[in-house]
């Protein structure tokens, strides 16, 4: 699918509500499938990849009916599937469902789609293992062939600041008797450790834990608000209001980064929901001064590097993105596929081994055609980049958007004037 975009001849004004939270939705489900008894999600991400999740959990012999919410009834147990679980396009999937099934009394396979097979999994392949699973892979990549077996705990020292890492690890020690702990050399998003808490867990997993049906509710996720917080900044006399956002600590790192730019952004109404922060943010077109990214902040912003690739190229003078080697690793090459489609556009950026050098501020052109790799997050950050370019862009694979966001073209819409 092609989507055109042309630049904005007025504004963006209104206030729309960001789609649930792709990473907590993913846990919801799983978590819910864990507990004995019925649990009831509000609000669940509608995203291909949370769906995933969900499919794959149903496969397990969990019941999940869509009555407004999500009602997941499960005895805590699961099922041996009588057939691969498919895990699409998810790595949240497919990283977080091995540690779950690593300790179980049956076999299974974990597949996806080619994007997926073609993805890291030995950072969690090695600690399972570590723990006594056997995991037969295609050279650390997917399928995974799971037999699962009891498994000991460990003390895991991870190189990668990672939460799917974090969270398989914490998912396996659930099932397995002994203390299980986990280090990372920066802090990753937390979502897990929250809603296991929420969810009555012993958090330093010391012992063989049984975790209690809750009603969860899932705000907004942060990482769909980017977009439009970008785009809110370099659109000319933008104003928007984006409810019900979540503001976890761990993945706020756009918002410390716009507003060391000198981002107008104000917070409303903080509270607390289902464990995590929750607020409503205002944001207002600003004229913005480059910085430098790294270090402990990337994990916090990681999935918003693209996006915020597009808003270095409106900040006066010379912006430096590091420490983030691992977007390589995504669902696309990021640092390549995000340097070659913008330099397209006209942006000035410059690939470096770990990240990118922007120098700006930059009159984007646009009048061509850019590529998503079949990447959700770089199609939806050219389309922001797409709405200042003086001409018209043509974005091929846009039908990549709805493994995330499929919201994501009619919420846009709502609020251009």
């Amino acid at each position: 699918m092609q989507k055109i975009v042309n630049k904005i001849s007025s504004s963006l004004k209104g206030t729309i509500t960001i789609p649930a939270d792709k990473s907590i939705s993913h846990r919801a489900v799983m978590f819910s499938s864990l507990a004995k008894g019925k649990s009831i999600i509000k609000n669940f991400s509608k995203g291909q990849d949370p769906l995933s999740s969900l499919k794959v959990c149903q496969a397990l012999g969990i019941n999940a009916e869509f009555n407004g919410n999500l009602t997941i009834t499960s005895d805590s147990k699961l099922s041996a599937p009588t057939s691969n679980l498919d895990c699409g396009n998810s790595g949240t999937t497919m990283r977080l469902m091995s540690g779950i099934l690593a300790s179980r009394d049956f076999s299974s396979v974990l597949i996806g789609d080619e994007s997926l097979s073609k993805r890291p999994m030995k950072r969690v392949i090695e600690p399972l293992s570590l723990m006594g699973a056997e995991i037969i892979s295609n050279d650390f990549k997917a399928p995974l062939k799971i037999n699962g077996k009891n498994l000991h705990p460990i003390n895991y020292t991870s190189k990668l600041a990672s939460a799917q890492v974090k969270s398989c690890i914490l998912l396996a020690g659930l099932n397995t008797d002994g203390k299980t702990s986990f280090t990372e050399p920066h802090i990753s998003r937390n979502h897990t450790e929250i809603m296991l808490k929420y969810m009555g867990a012993n958090i330093s997993i010391t012992e063989n834990t049984e975790l209690e049906p809750k009603t969860i509710e899932i705000c907004g996720d942060i990482s769909s608000a980017a977009y439009f917080i970008v785009a809110g900044l370099i659109v000319p006399n933008s104003k928007i209001i984006l409810t019900n956002v979540g503001l976890n600590p761990t993945r706020t790192g756009i918002l410390e980064v716009a507003k060391k730019m000198g981002a107008n952004i104000e917070i409303l109404d903080e509270k607390i929901v289902s464990g995590e922060v929750v607020g409503d943010i205002q944001i207002s077109y600003s004229n913005l001064k480059s910085c430098t990214i790294e270090g402990d902040i990337i994990p916090r912003l990681i999935d918003e590097l693209p996006v915020i690739a597009v808003l270095a190229t409106q900040a006066e003078g010379t912006t430096i993105v590091k420490d983030a080697q691992d977007l390589r690793n995504k669902e696309s090459d990021r640092i390549k596929a995000v340097v070659t489609e913008l330099r397209k556009l006209g942006a000035d950026i410059e690939e470096t081994p770990d990240g990118f050098i922007i120098n700006g501020k930059t009159s984007l052109n646009g009048d061509c055609e850019v590529e998503t790799y079949h990447d959700h997050r770089l199609a939806m950050s050219l389309y922001v980049a797409g709405l200042i370019c003086k001409k018209t862009i043509s974005i091929n694979g846009f039908e990549w958007v709805d493994i995330s966001f499929p919201e994501f073209d009619k919420l846009f819409n709502s609020l251009i004037q």
